[in-house]
C-alpha cells in the first residue's frame, strides 16, 4: 500500500511575511520572502527507511535612501496544523502523517522559532548601502519517519516563515 503525500501545501506559500520597510535615519530597508515547498511524494508505510526532501526560503534586502545601515535578518517557521515544534504533522481529513523541518540533513535541529527545543536562523550584522542589497537563502530538510500506520490519501500541512529584520 501506498500513501500519497501533498507538498506540505504551500510549505512556504503564505510567506511573504517581512512586512513594513525599516527606516534607519536616511535610509529604507524593505525585504521580500520568497519559498518552495517541501514535496514529499509517494509515503510507503512499509519501508524502513524515512521520506525526505527539501525547500528553500530566500530573503532578498534592498536598501533606498543616502547612507548604510546595520540589520540582522532572522527568519522562523510556525508549527504548522500540529500546534507544536516536536512533531509536527501532516493531515489528510482526521488522519495523520508525522514529519519535521530541520535545519541540516543530519536531522537533529528542528527549524521553528527558537521555542519548545526549535531553532531560528539568523543572519548579521549585515552593512546594507543606499541603491544596494543583497540575497540570501537556505534548504530547510523535511522528513517523514518510516513505519507510520498511515491511509491512504493527499496529506498536507501549512507552514507560515516569518522574516523580521
Amino acid at each position: 500500500m501506498t500513501v500519497r503525500t501533498a507538498r506540505a501545501r504551500g510549505w512556504i506559500s503564505a510567506l511573504i511575511l517581512a512586512a513594513a520597510p525599516v527606516w534607519c535615519g536616511a535610509v529604507t530597508v524593505n525585504c521580500t520572502t520568497t519559498a518552495t515547498g517541501i514535496a514529499f511524494g509517494i509515503y510507503n508505510p512499509l519501508n524502513t527507511v524515512g521520506t525526505a526532501s527539501t525547500g528553500t526560503v530566500s530573503v532578498t534586502c534592498s536598501a533606498s535612501g543616502s547612507g548604510s545601515t546595520t540589520i540582522t535578518v532572522t527568519a522562523a517557521l510556525s508549527t504548522g496544523s500540529s500546534g507544536s515544534y516536536t512533531t509536527r504533522t501532516l493531515r489528510a481529513g482526521s488522519n495523520v502523517l508525522d514529519y519535521n523541518i530541520y535545519l541540516s540533513p543530519a536531522y537533529a535541529q528542528v527549524f521553528g522559532n527558537g521555542t519548545g527545543g526549535s531553532y531560528s536562523i539568523s543572519e548579521g550584522p549585515i552593512t546594507i548601502n543606499a541603491g544596494e542589497g543583497g540575497t540570501g537563502s537556505g534548504t530547510m530538510y523535511g522528513y517523514v519517519p518510516p513505519l507510520q500506520n498511515a491511509v491512504p490519501g493527499t496529506y498536507s500541512d501549512v507552514i507560515t516563515v516569518t522574516v523580521t529584520y
